[in-house]
């Protein structure tokens, strides 16, 4: 599998740090992420979990729209929303994806750690609504999200270049589709004032035998 992604984010105050994840927006402040991915794959994982070719490749590419707005210093709403299309063996799709909106409630916060839980609620669209669902398949969904992230300095690093950390754990419960725990995983480093280096995991599996992984 062959995957490429491109982000973009914007913010509403001049020379202020982009915020996300388990850190709160400050109240009044908004965030806008805009990413595109694509996707291209010759192989697939079968019902017992060995890699198999695909008869025919599958090709996806999204375009989301991702914002954020402070409505106190602890509670931020937030928003999601995309478009894509693909196809493979047995689909030739364009449409909107899910579009999902929710707040996070900033639980705990002191200067270098934040802990937050976050609530959203997912529309389906008719675009892929899960990875691996076939395009327009699923009902709406519901997610309960608990975020951590520190932050911090590394001396040694770019003369101390400020670094971060956040896990992030899930339960998406889905109607029409398995419902699904997840785990996120991101580690980054400010390497100059308009650019980051970020490695990310992004991990799930669903419910029943033959859930999804």
């Amino acid at each position: 599998m062959r995957s490429a992604a491109f982000a973009l984010a914007a913010w509403g105050a001049a020379c202020a740090p982009a915020l996300a994840g388990a850190w709160p927006q400050p109240r009044g402040d908004a965030q806008v992420i805009m990413k595109w991915e694509r996707m291209q794959a010759d192989q697939a994982f079968d019902p017992d979990g060995l890699l198999v070719d695909l008869a025919v490749p599958r090709e996806d590419e999204a375009l989301s729209l991702y914002g954020e707005y402070g409505l106190t210093d602890r509670l931020t709403l937030v928003g999601r929303t995309e478009w894509q299309s693909g196809e493979d063996q047995f689909a030739d799709y364009s449409g909107r994806g899910p579009s999902e909106i929710g707040l996070r409630y900033t639980a705990w916060r002191d200067e270098r750690t934040s802990v937050a839980v976050q609530g959203v609620y997912a529309a389906p669209g008719e675009g892929r609504n899960a990875g691996y669902a076939a395009p327009g398949e699923g009902e709406g969904d519901w997610e309960i999200r608990l975020l951590a992230g520190r932050s911090g300095q590394m001396k040694r690093l770019w003369r101390g270049a400020p670094v971060f950390a956040e896990l992030q754990a899930a339960r998406r419960f889905r109607a029409g589709l398995p419902d699904e725990t997840r785990l996120d995983a991101t580690v980054g480093v400010d390497i100059s004032e308009n650019w980051s280096l970020m490695s990310q995991v992004f991990a799930g599996q669903g419910d029943g035998e033959f859930g999804p992984r």
